[in-house]
């Protein structure tokens, strides 16, 4: 292929193995996208091979555990039940793609949990809460102390991933990726100093510390042949102020874990082992928003690192890390600075994403917002992953596009996400979709959601939106504001109501002197250079960020006890949010309740006592309120169905937005 993008479609050699491009999905789901005996389900198969179908040259699966939690098996004593997915690694072939199992040691001091339930339930904590040392803080819970492994459980660590990689041999995987010397996990905290103060063969010296993986390439290779390929999944640096303090970009720092100048030392011991590439990002989970980055981190933000690290070794390097701008990635090709681009969320929002980029379609690609909210997130809610934008994850199979049986009127009522979503699903489905807005544009509170600088991918969902409801030929009537009885005179089969929410109205008296979020991310209403923000939510927190690095001074006022307290908020979002607040130094009041709003300034109530802080402008951030314009009572009275989606239903964040739209335009 020749063009912008060639280079990104030129082959790429890893060890014996030749992949046919540019591209390497990276592991995603780990222990949610298979079952406890190693093996994939249907879900799990189907979801591997849409993405070999979308073209990528290389997939990584999910961590998958040589000793599974919660199985006193390991995962080679599996064996029957691990074959069957040579059915899976089968059609990935069929598509051109290469496969790679990915091993993992497990969590260490990163697992979540708590010891007392599991001795509740009849379980050993003693058996999960390990690490490379006695005495470890647990990053969740650091009162939580993890023991360390003895000598001969590690080497049955080693033992089992030398099995388990011959069983995945036999599987008909092309290799498989250590997930070892990165994000902080058991084998990672193996290499670290700072978590390794060990006496044996496995702690001391830096090649005692890279024992623990390189034993298990020597002895992959010993057993599966120098053709089969052995990767590394590799933190370059670990970002790591300390234990649960993270650095960010720019940040002069002393580092706690791995530096960049202790790095060429390790990779090259793993070079001298048998790895035959390396997997690179940066970061741990006390610097989780490294490893997966959300919107407040640049684009390609791991590329300085991984560009680094390719001058000392001969094997490839693959950089992962919000590297899904195509002009970035062929840029980065182009100039040799490493030799593969990893992608992992960008291939959960839009599976086609790599064939979208080989045929010039670009702003066909369904963008990932680094929300986090679908694959992390809902992980550790316990459930299966899935992505905000593309509620099929998981479901590829059981949410194939079908055509309607009977093809229906259908009359969307608010052209927000959940509106336009619902609008262009139904209309592909074959319905005839007529989209009513009353205003003059499509997006709504959504706009304002996507306005500050680090939303970009945010502004370009609402385009991709807008681009698949004119393609999908969705009626489109703005400035109509519909009423029950307009809605009932235009005579639909079905109604779908995307009204969405409004600013909740705080009780507060001066009210009338503030600004609210919305119109101030709208640009509508402008502020002064210091600026009192109620609620400390995440879009307060989010409005602070903005003003502090315009050079503002923002002034949070919290009424619970701390701020971004938001349900499914991600860890990495989150503490990144909390680490530029402490690095902007912006002042934030907890236990604190606004009491009146003046022209010049706010008084707050702290612990019973009043204080009033001088500001320029304040910005309400409160939260929203449902909005419909036909109530319950009434729907049957409408048209023979009508269904309510997203916030006017029930006020949520994109991902309940979405998924909401797409589950009703799927049935109707």
């Amino acid at each position: 292929m020749s063009g912008k993008y060639g280079v990104l479609f030129t082959p790429m050699k890893i060890g014996s193995m030749e992949v046919k491009n540019r591209y390497v999905m990276e592991a995603l789901g780990g222990s949610h996208v298979f079952k406890p005996d190693g093996t994939y389900d249907k879900e799990g198969c189907e979801y591997f091979i849409e993405r070999a179908k979308g073209g990528i040259g290389l997939l990584v699966t999910g961590a998958t555990l040589v000793a599974p939690m919660g199985s006193s098996k390991w995962l080679h004593e599996q064996k029957p039940a691990f074959m069957a997915t040579r059915k899976m690694t089968e059609e990935v072939h069929h598509y051109g793609a290469k496969i790679l199992l990915q091993l993992s040691a497990g969590s260490g001091r990163t697992l979540p949990g708590d010891p007392e339930f599991l001795k509740a339930h009849g379980l050993d904590p003693d058996i999960y809460f390990v690490a490379p040392t006695d005495g470890l803080p647990n990053v969740w819970n650091p009162k939580v102390k993890h023991r360390g492994l003895t000598t001969e459980e590690v080497w049955q660590y080693i033992r089992s991933f030398i099995e388990s990689a011959k069983m995945a041999q036999e599987a008909g995987f092309d290799g498989i990726e250590i997930h070892a010397i990165h994000e902080g996990y058991l084998i990672d905290q193996f290499t670290m100093e700072a978590t390794n103060r060990r006496t044996d063969e496995f702690g001391g010296s830096l090649e005692n510390r890279l024992r623990f993986p390189c034993e298990i390439i020597r002895g992959v290779k010993k057993s599966c042949g120098k053709d089969f390929v052995v990767t590394v999944r590799y933190s370059v640096s670990s970002k790591m102020k300390g234990f649960n303090s993270g650095a960010l970009p720019g940040e002069n720092y002393k580092e706690f874990g791995r530096s960049l100048e202790e790095s060429p030392a390790v990779a090259r011991l793993l070079e001298a082992a048998g790895c035959d590439a390396l997997n690179a990002d940066n970061g741990t989970y006390d610097s989780w928003f490294w490893c997966h980055p959300p919107m407040y981190m640049p684009m390609g933000c791991n590329i300085p690192e991984a560009a680094y690290i390719k001058h000392f070794v001969n094997i490839p390097v693959i950089c992962a890390g919000r590297m899904d701008d195509p002009d970035l990635a062929a840029k980065s090709i182009e100039d040799g600075l490493f030799d593969g681009i990893g992608l992992g969320r960008a291939i959960l929002a839009d599976p086609d994403y790599v064939n979208k980029v080989k045929d010039g379609n670009i702003d066909d690609i369904r963008p990932c917002i680094a929300c986090h909210n679908g694959c992390l997130a809902t992980i550790f809610a316990g459930k299966p992953m899935t992505c905000a934008v593309n509620p099929a994850v998981l479901r590829e199979d059981e949410f194939k596009l079908t055509k309607a049986e009977k093809p229906k009127k259908v009359a969307v009522i608010g052209g927000g996400i959940g509106g336009m979503e619902a609008a262009r699903l139904a209309a592909e489905r074959g319905h005839k979709v007529t989209l009513f807005e009353k205003t003059n544009e499509l997006g709504g509170v959504f706009i304002a959601a996507a306005a500050p600088d680090f939303k970009e991918a945010d502004k370009k969902l609402i385009e991709w939106y807008k681009k698949k409801v004119a393609e999908a030929k969705v009626d489109v009537r703005m400035n109509i504001e519909a009423t029950p009885e307009s809605i009932k005179e235009f005579g639909a089969d079905v109604v779908i109501m995307a009204t969405g929410a409004t600013a909740k109205k705080l009780p507060i008296k001066g009210i009338e002197n503030a600004v609210e979020a919305i119109d101030f991310l709208r640009g509508f209403k402008p502020v002064g250079d210091k600026v009192a923000i109620i609620g400390g939510g995440l879009t307060g927190c989010e409005i602070a960020y903005e003003l502090a690095k315009n050079g503002k001074t923002p002034v949070i006022v919290e009424m619970l006890d701390a701020i971004l307290k938001v349900p499914g908020l991600c860890a990495a979002n989150k503490n990144m949010l909390l680490e530029l607040m402490k690095h902007y130094n912006i002042e934030i009041h907890t236990n604190s309740k606004a009491k009146e709003i003046a022209l010049n300034g706010i008084t707050i109530e702290t612990d019973c006592k009043e204080t009033f802080i001088k500001t320029d402008s304040v910005i309400t951030a409160a939260g929203y309120n449902s909005f419909c314009v036909i109530t319950p009572n009434i729907y049957k009275d409408i048209a023979p169905e009508v269904y309510s989606i997203g916030d006017c239903k029930c006020v949520g964040n994109l991902m309940s937005v979405v998924h909401d739209a797409y589950d009703v335009a799927y049935k109707i």
